[in-house]
């Protein structure tokens, strides 16, 4: 076999989601392209992502990579590279134009439709917001805008939890102010807050008020999104990270990895590139020293994505800071 198809040797951490008691991995494989890609091209590099050994894959409905999501899958399966779906932990999100009570669980449906699935792992809110029904595009239109009525999704959400069409439910860029909202209301609480984190926004706050509630942080563009609508190079291309990494003699992508790992939380990292899917892997038999834990811990913290995409004057959310609750808007 060629090597690149050979599993890495080492197990990926994981962790028990406390409202379902599922294991997880913390190293989840993202799907979400930007420039967009062929169906063929994902389902490519979510194969060889399985062959690797990866076993947690997020998507979205706004994605466009459920269906290409599901065939690999089967794809895999029937190479013998997995035994059953049963092996694999599969995320997707509940969009915004579906985030109304009776929208929910039938967006559900189709997501398992694209999937060629009986159910997820975990489905997640993907903003705190409602857009107008029927409209899949993002950027979206602002004036479409409108407040998520919490109760009503969120008992949709328990409902598609206790149908066992997913096993677990959380939310996505929730601030403490929101996530207490659902909290507040929840008869099952989310088991998974997924957010921007890497080491220039560490989300500290969050992290502990997630952690005090039994809530797991998982976060999104570990190493800044470069590439994307709204991403840049700056966490590649810091200069203390880039130090720390030449004295150990790995990537800068693996030092925000490794430190994502030690700091408790975990990650999704998407790479169709095969070389940077392998050296993804490779950050699990080695530590970061306590010194350059600090120098991490240091540095100077402001967000990438800002949420600006949601925001406007004559809005739901007329500033960054009020689309955020205040918490931690640094620029």
């Amino acid at each position: 076999m060629d090597s690149s198809c050979v599993a890495t040797s080492f197990r990926i951490p994981e962790q028990v989601l406390t409202s379902s008691g599922q294991r997880m991995q913390l190293l989840g494989f993202g799907t979400a392209a930007y420039p967009l890609v062929t169906p063929q091209v994902a389902k490519q590099a979510i194969l060889q992502a399985i062959k690797l050994g990866h076993r947690h894959f997020d998507t979205a409905y706004i994605y466009g990579t459920e269906q290409p999501l599901g065939e690999a899958i089967v794809e895999a399966i029937s190479l013998g590279l997995i035994i059953s779906r049963d092996e694999l932990f599969i995320t997707t999100k509940l969009w915004c134009s579906n985030a109304y009570g009776e929208l929910v669980l039938p967006q559900l449906r189709r997501s398992l439709q694209n999937l060629k699935m009986e159910y997820v792992d975990l489905f997640l809110i993907h903003w705190p917001l409602s857009l107008k029904p029927g409209r899949y595009e993002f950027p979206v239109r602002k004036v479409e805008i409108s407040p998520m009525d919490f109760g009503s999704v969120w008992a949709a959400m328990e409902d598609c939890q206790r149908l066992g069409l997913t096993k677990s439910i959380g939310v996505s860029n929730f601030s403490c102010k929101k996530l207490a909202d659902i909290l507040a209301l929840a008869k099952i609480p989310p088991a998974v807050n997924q957010v921007e984190f890497n080491p220039l926004w560490n989300q500290k706050k969050l992290r502990e008020y997630c952690k005090a509630n039994g809530v797991l942080l998982i976060g999104y563009s570990p190493l800044g999104a470069s590439g994307t609508l709204w991403g840049s190079s700056r966490v590649l291309e810091n200069e203390v990270l880039k130090e720390i990494a030449k004295a150990k003699g790995k990537t800068v992508a693996q030092i925000c990895l490794k430190w994502a790992f030690e700091e408790g939380v975990g990650v999704i990292v998407k790479s169709f590139n095969v070389e940077r899917m392998k050296q993804n892997l490779e950050i699990l038999d080695w530590s970061l020293s306590e010194e350059e834990r600090k120098r991490i811990g240091d540095l100077p913290q402001s967000r990438g994505c800002t949420g600006e995409s949601f925001v406007s004057e004559n809005g739901t959310f007329k500033t960054i800071e009020e689309f955020w609750d205040g918490e931690g808007c640094n620029w």
